[in-house]
């Protein structure tokens, strides 16, 4: 038998366990739960950014002007050349004898100085413009070739006495015939009895024989003081015969030019040359050479050239260059007092043609000459001091 009880029971129903959660939602839930933080939290700092009020306006780029003036303007041609001492020159003998004595290359040598030694005698350099062609000699010979003698002699520091005027009427003894009269003309001396003295105490002070004359071959004129580029000859040859090639002793600047920029190159033009380290020195035209020769490096088909030389104005500027290449810079045609604008400020018009942007807007205008960065223009309303759009 069963106990009886002596309360009622309580019936506990049965609760099932709860299912086992999977750590994949767990996942899945944190990461909506985060999306969600960040939603709302957008969602605050775009409203606050809403809340703050209008944007900022933007402030327009500013513009670059520049002022229209008047000048003149001029084309530049634009040259190579090289720093040297200019194109060597043949010198060659006048005397039946022998070279007895050359100077070495590169030396310089000057008026009144010996250029070569003949029969182990000085033949000296004179000053001139032209070759002596016969002997000077004989009482009142007039000419050009004595005004060579008579010139160099009195730079020498030889007195020479009076010299007849030109248009003056001189007596030239001659034998057997008659005495002759001869007009002195402008450019020419006389050889008078001051000058054959001057000629006697010059050869005795050079070792000369002393014959108060000077014949062909006693000395070699040429322009003035020359550098040895170089020899021909040795010692033994006959001095009759081309002996050396010289050079001018002032450095010049040489430009291989071509035919078509001859109608810019005109002898003691003015340019300007640019060197090497950037300067630019004022210079002139000081020859222009007559003859075409073929390009540099013998090229079949390169134009043929002609020889320019450039002097400067100031030696010093190029004393410390013994080669350099530079670039000449020759103007060509120029315009005066013209109204011009940087070329900057133009603009292309679709239509075509060139307009500026003034202070009322765009003007249409016309060009002329472009040169140094600017260019000539004219236009309605454009005047000097008119400000002017330029492309930054």
């Amino acid at each position: 038998m069963h106990p009886k009880l002596d309360s009622p029971t309580e019936v506990i129903p049965l609760v099932p366990d709860p299912p086992r959660r999977r750590r994949g939602a767990v996942k899945w839930l944190a990461g909506g739960l985060v999306v969600a933080v960040l939603a709302v939290v957008a969602g605050v700092v775009l409203t606050r950014h809403r809340a703050s009020g209008k944007p900022a306006a933007q402030t327009p780029p500013a513009v670059e002007t520049v002022k229209l003036e008047r000048r003149d303007l001029s084309t530049t041609k634009q040259l190579n050349g090289s720093i040297g001492f200019g194109a060597p020159r043949p010198v060659s003998g006048h005397t039946e004898a022998t070279v007895t004595w050359l100077p070495a290359v590169g030396a310089t040598i000057k008026r009144g100085k010996q250029l070569f030694r003949a029969d182990d005698k000085p033949v000296t350099l004179f000053y001139g413009k032209m070759p002596l062609y016969r002997p000077i000699a004989g009482r009142n010979l007039a000419g050009r070739d004595v005004r060579i003698i008579a010139d160099n002699l009195r730079a020498l520091g030889y007195g020479i006495g009076h010299q007849p005027a030109p248009g003056a009427w001189v007596t030239r003894p001659s034998t057997p015939a008659p005495a002759t009269k001869v007009q002195v003309r402008s450019g020419e001396s006389v050889l008078t009895t001051g000058l054959i003295a001057a000629i006697e105490k010059w050869q005795q002070d050079r070792g000369l024989p002393v014959t108060g004359q000077v014949a062909v071959g006693d000395v070699e004129v040429l322009p003035g003081a020359v550098r040895v580029d170089s020899l021909a000859v040795q010692p033994g040859s006959p001095a009759n015969a081309p002996l050396m090639s010289v050079t001018s002793t002032r450095k010049v600047i040489t430009v291989p030019a071509e035919l078509s920029d001859a109608a810019v190159l005109e002898r003691g033009k003015r340019v300007t040359v640019s060197l090497p380290d950037d300067r630019t020195v004022k210079a002139r035209i000081s020859a222009v050479g007559r003859t075409l020769a073929a390009p540099e490096g013998g090229v079949a088909d390169g134009a043929p050239t002609m020889t320019v030389s450039v002097t400067v104005d100031d030696p010093k500027a190029i004393a410390d260059l013994d080669s350099a290449d530079v670039q000449v810079n020759v103007a060509g045609r120029t315009v005066e007092d013209v109204l011009a604008a940087p070329v900057e400020a133009l603009v292309a018009l679709t239509e075509g043609g060139y307009a500026v942007q003034g202070p009322q807007g765009l003007v249409a205008v016309g060009t002329g000459m472009f040169a140094d960065g600017w260019v000539e223009i004219s236009g309605d309303g454009l005047a000097p001091g008119t400000d002017v759009v330029v492309a930054s």
